[in-house]
């Protein structure tokens, strides 16, 4: 009988240890408060430093612990001022130090207590090993996480080379390409994880997939292969709410430039059935344009840069192109350095060609010649290809533009609260719903309320600024419904006159 109740004991506290085992138990500290109420003892978890992992604290032999933590004796043994203490040196797994179990009480260790505490430790081995395990994991995911991101960072920055240095020591041959398109997917924050790890699965690591150092819901895919749109096409049909926007086809050098076409997209992906849009499916002012006559403006604009260092000026250009797209902190966080640096080269870049950012004419206008300089060679920026160089409204004159401008501000005319208006109205006042609702009589919830209207008729964001904005304000200044910005270089009667302040 005797026999049958011991062994029903047994049964009873191992099916208890196995309990705290499992995924849903309490952990390394729930196994030794269980220890603990088990046997009725002081119980105790330590390194052989002495630092306590769980348990209550107690006074123990330093080099005893030393020599358990160590390997040199296994288990330990003693009677001390009426009280019993075993010690059982306990392994962590890995390059983990071992551990060391304490257990002290009045009554003497029998058979079935020290089975207990073998078993107990066993346990904890396992716990601490698995947990050592993970650990590790999330170290290296971390560490891979930030590596994706510093490859991202250099890309933005047009520093192809190094990015392509970094990735082929991990991720060979992603970025042995020339182009590449841009995708961002955008989810709930909380969901933003296993959107991504679904992400990489899909593209089988041949995509550079990023968390977003800026927006908490976004991902960041630079895919070189052009079925990779398809890939994640699947993967937002299994996430409800997902979006999906993607550019067109860019150069490595022009990322920053894919990417901001990516987020524009996602305005678009938001009223379409599948969630999902590129940014090629409408079409661009640029594209509209004389090519050889853009180039020649462009350099003629940025030509106030071209004596700085290469590394300088295509940091510059880099973080112009980031800053005009995005707030200053979105901006930082994308580079990676801080917002104040963001705003040191912006007002640098702005001191150097003469603009007024603040000016919205002037950044849609500094945002055409930015991105138009980054489509081409440096060396085919600075070809006129005429004894005339074109100034900004040889640009915006052409016919196709002309009614590319008049087709899109049309849209907004049939509503009878004249958006159009509106948004003339507070593109001249710089963005600002005050000053806007101060000159048309409104207020400025109302202002609000028309550009918001005005989004989904004219499939662009307005109240985010950035390239969808600029578009709207370049549409604006071909079709004459606003004047020319002030900016040195656009629309000069001689083309060396304004250059040289």
């Amino acid at each position: 009988m005797a026999g049958r109740e011991d062994h029903g004991e047994r049964e009873r506290w191992a099916e208890e240890l196995l309990g705290r085992l499992r995924p849903t138990g309490d952990g390394v500290p729930g196994v030794v408060e269980w220890l603990a109420g088990t046997l009725r003892a002081d119980v105790s978890l330590r390194e052989g430093t002495g630092r306590l992992l769980a348990g209550t604290p107690a006074e123990l032999d330093a080099a005893l612990l030393r020599d358990l933590a160590a390997g040199r004796i296994a288990s330990a043994a003693c009677e001390d001022a009426g009280h019993h203490l075993r010690l059982v040196r306990v392994d962590r797994g890995g390059a983990e130090p071992a551990a060391v179990l304490a257990v002290r009480r009045a009554a003497p260790f029998g058979p079935a207590a020290s089975t207990v505490v073998a078993r107990t430790a066993q346990a904890l081995a396992l716990l601490l090993t698995a947990r050592a395990s993970a650990e590790a994991g999330y170290r290296l995911e971390r560490a891979t996480a930030d590596l994706r991101l510093a490859i991202l960072q250099l890309l933005m920055v047009e520093e192809t080379v190094s990015a392509r240095r970094v990735a082929a020591g991990f991720w060979p041959g992603l970025l042995d390409t020339d182009t590449a398109v841009v995708h961002v997917v955008e989810t709930d924050p909380d969901r933003r994880d296993r959107l991504a790890r679904d992400c990489r699965e899909a593209t089988r690591e041949q995509a550079l997939v990023v968390r977003c150092p800026a927006r908490d819901g976004h991902v960041i895919v630079v895919a070189p292969r052009d079925d990779t749109g398809e890939e994640l096409r699947a993967v937002i049909a299994r996430h409800p709410g997902a979006l999906l926007g993607g550019s067109v086809r860019q150069s490595l050098v022009r990322t920053a430039t894919a990417y901001g076409q990516a987020v524009s997209a996602l305005a678009v992906a938001r009223v379409r059935p599948g969630r999902t849009a590129v940014y090629a499916e409408r079409t661009r002012p640029e594209r509209l344009m004389d090519p050889a006559e853009l180039r020649a403006w462009t350099a003629r604009v940025l030509r106030p840069l071209d004596g700085l260092a290469h590394h300088t000026r295509a940091e510059l250009l880099a973080t112009a192109r980031l800053g005009l797209e995005f707030t200053a902190v979105d901006a930082a966080k994308i580079l990676g350095v801080s917002r104040n640096t963001v705003r040191a080269r912006m007002d640098r870049v702005a001191a150097l060609l003469g603009a007024d950012f603040t000016d919205l004419t002037v950044r849609a206008t500094a945002h055409l010649a930015l991105n138009a300089e980054a489509g081409a060679p440096h060396s085919a920026a600075r070809e006129t290809g005429r004894p005339e160089q074109p100034r900004l409204t040889d640009l915006l004159t052409g016919p196709a533009l002309r009614a590319w401008a008049g087709g899109l501000l049309a849209r907004l005319d049939p509503d009878p609260r004249n958006l159009r208006r509106t948004l003339r109205t507070w593109i001249a006042a710089g963005g600002n719903a005050e000053r806007t609702a101060l000159a048309l009589g409104l207020h400025p919830q109302t202002v609000r309320e028309h550009l918001r209207g005005a989004e989904p008729v004219l499939e662009r964001g307005l109240l985010a600024g950035g390239g969808d904005l600029y578009e709207v304000v370049l549409a604006h200044l071909a079709a004459g419904d606003l004047s020319h910005p002030a900016l040195p270089g656009t629309n000069p009667p001689d083309p060396d006159a304004t250059m040289h302040r």
